[in-house]
């Protein structure tokens, strides 16, 4: 399946906000949003027309994938899974897309990104409850453990992502040990804790037509 390769920072320009693409480089002053570029193609300038109820949806929709980093086949896929299932289906969308292995790889600090998170899964860096797992989409479990290979390089970019993840607060659902290159899943978030940059009810409306 092929991925978006471009500038993240392009994407963050279209959605005309922050989706925390690229680490630390988010935060700094000269970040594409601070300094209000506009959204871009030779008509970025110019848009400013209302939307309709079905662009509104629209745009929600691709805010939240491409904050997760993923491709339309895959978010529609994740959606069909929860809407099968018991409870409020914007909210179980949102756990199912918090509880991937590569999001958890972000939010516990050993990646500076979800992107650099989903390589780390990739190149075989990551460990679930002691085996090695190489599959980004993997759903975890509340109460697994998630561990750094004992490889050297494995450690170092541990070592980087963690000093670089101290200037923010750690989710209240994960807890780590950085002196172990290792954090648990405790348990699935509320919505609340997730607090997402969209309104998923409005996916929820797009995909039910």
């Amino acid at each position: 399946m092929g991925r978006y390769t471009g500038a993240a920072c392009k994407l963050c320009r279209r959605e005309q906000m922050k989706l925390f693409l690229k680490g630390p480089r988010c935060y700094m002053s000269k970040c594409p949003i601070e300094t209000g570029r506009p959204v871009p193609g030779m008509h970025g300038m110019a848009r400013g027309r209302k939307l309709s109820d079905y662009g509104t949806q629209l745009r929600e929709k691709q805010r939240l994938r491409r904050q997760y980093g993923l491709q339309e086949g895959q978010f529609r896929l994740f959606f069909d899974r929860v809407s099968r299932k018991r409870g409020v289906t914007g909210e179980l969308l949102l756990q199912m897309l918090e509880s991937r292995l590569d999001n958890l790889v972000y939010r516990l600090g050993f990646a500076p990104s979800r992107r650099a998170a989903r390589q780390m899964v990739l190149h075989g860096h990551i460990k679930v409850n002691g085996r090695k797992a190489t599959v980004p989409s993997m759903i975890v479990k509340a109460g697994s453990k998630i561990e750094i290979s004992a490889k050297a390089k494995s450690k170092e970019m541990a070592r980087r992502g963690l000093e670089l993840a101290e200037a923010h607060t750690l989710a209240p659902w994960l807890t780590v040990d950085a002196a172990a290159a290792c954090g648990e899943y405790v348990r699935v978030p509320t919505r609340e804790e997730i607090a997402p940059v969209v309104n998923e009810q409005l996916i929820v409306e797009l995909y039910s037509k």
